[in-house]
C-alpha cells in the first residue's frame, strides 16, 4: 500500500496486488475508457491482455441510458446489478486499474464511494507498470464470476450537477477545479468530442490530472499532491467541485484530495460534455478580458 498518505488503503502498489492475486476477498477491475478518436477499444484490449483474474467494467454500459451525455452515473439499482454481474459484494475489496496508467481508474474508485462502498482502491501505475515489471498477464474471455449481492447506499454529496456548478460560478461558494489539459481549459485546443465550445467555467482553476502523476503514471508524494491541490484552491477551506471532459479524470482530483486527507470533493458528472455543449452556460477562454 502507499505510505505517507492520510488514506493509504486507497492506493495500492503492483507488488501489493501481485502478492494477493487470487485472494477470495479481492476483485480486480479493468475500467479503461479511451477518448473519442483514440484508436483502441477498452474491452478488446482487456481480452487481449489483462491482470490475471481481472474483470472489465465498461462505464458506457454501467451508465444512465436516459441521457445522450457519456457515461453518466446509473441509478443505485442499476449500479448494484452491474456489481453483482461482476461478482462484487459489499464484502469485497475492489482494485481498479486502467490500460493507460491512470486515466479512468479513479472513476471506478469514485463510483464505488458514490454508492456507499469504501473498500475500493486504485492500482498505482496501472497496467503499464504491471507489464514493465514483467508480472503475469492473461488473455481470452474470463470465466463468469461467482454470484454476489451488492446493496448500494447513495451519497449525493459526492456528485454535482449543472445547477450546482452554476451556483458555484455565480456565488463562488465552491471552488471549481478542471482536470483537462491546459490548452483545452484555455480554449486553444479542440475538444475530443465534436460540437463543444472551448474554454472553461468562469472562475475555475486548472489542474490537469497528469500533473498529479509521475511519468510512469504513479501518484506523486503526499506533500507534492497537497501543494498542487492548494495552488488550485483545494485546501479544505471551502467546498470543491471537480470537472473535466466527461467526469472521468476529474475523479483523479477527488482521489488525490482523499489521499492527502482533504474533505470529500464532488465530481461534476456531466462535466464539459454537458457544459460546453449548451448555449446557456457561461464560458471563459484564455483570451477573454
Amino acid at each position: 500500500m502507499a505510505t505517507g498518505f492520510a488514506n493509504p488503503d486507497a492506493l495500492v502498489s503492483t507488488a501489493w496486488l501481485a502478492d494477493r492475486l487470487g485472494e477470495a476477498g479481492i476483485v480486480v477491475i479493468d475500467i479503461t475508457k479511451y477518448l473519442p478518436g483514440e484508436p483502441k477499444d477498452g474491452r478488446a484490449e482487456f481480452l487481449a491482455c489483462r491482470i490475471p483474474g481481472a474483470r472489465y467494467l465498461d462505464i458506457d454500459e454501467v451508465a444512465d441510458k436516459g441521457t445522450d451525455l457519456p457515461h453518466m452515473l446509473p441509478s443505485p439499482a442499476a449500479f448494484a446489478a452491474a456489481m453483482e454481474d461482476l461478482g462484487i459484494s459489499n464484502a469485497h475489496r475492489v482494485v481498479f486499474y486502467d490500460q493507460k496508467g491512470m486515466a479512468s481508474a479513479a472513476r471506478g474508485w469514485w463510483m464505488m464511494r458514490v454508492f456507499g462502498h469504501d473498500a475500493a482502491s486504485v492500482l498505482d501505475g496501472g497496467l503499464p507498470k504491471w507489464r514493465a515489471e514483467a508480472r503475469p498477464v492473461e488473455a481470452g474471455e474470463p470465466p463468469a464470476p461467482a454470484p454476489a449481492v451488492f446493496a448500494p447506499a447513495f451519497r449525493p454529496w459526492l456528485v454535482a450537477d449543472r445547477r450546482a456548478v452554476l451556483g458555484a460560478v455565480g456565488t463562488g461558494a465552491a471552488r471549481i477545479v478542471d482536470a483537462r489539459p491546459k490548452a483545452r481549459f484555455d480554449g486553444t485546443a479542440p475538444e475530443p468530442r465534436p460540437g463543444l465550445r472551448g474554454g472553461h467555467m468562469p472562475g475555475a482553476a486548472n489542474l490537469p490530472h497528469l500533473a498529479l502523476l509521475h511519468a510512469d503514471a504513479t501518484f506523486r508524494s503526499c506533500d507534492e499532491l497537497a501543494t498542487l491541490l492548494a495552488a488550485a484552491g483545494v485546501d479544505g477551506t471551502r467546498p470543491v467541485i471537480a470537472s473535466c471532459g466527461s467526469g472521468v479524470t476529474a475523479c483523479a482530483i477527488a482521489f488525490a484530495a482523499h489521499l492527502v486527507g482533504l474533505p470529500d470533493i464532488a465530481v461534476y458528472d456531466g462535466s464539459w460534455a454537458e457544459w460546453g455543449g449548451r448555449a446557456d452556460t457561461p464560458v471563459e477562454t484564455r483570451t477573454d478580458a
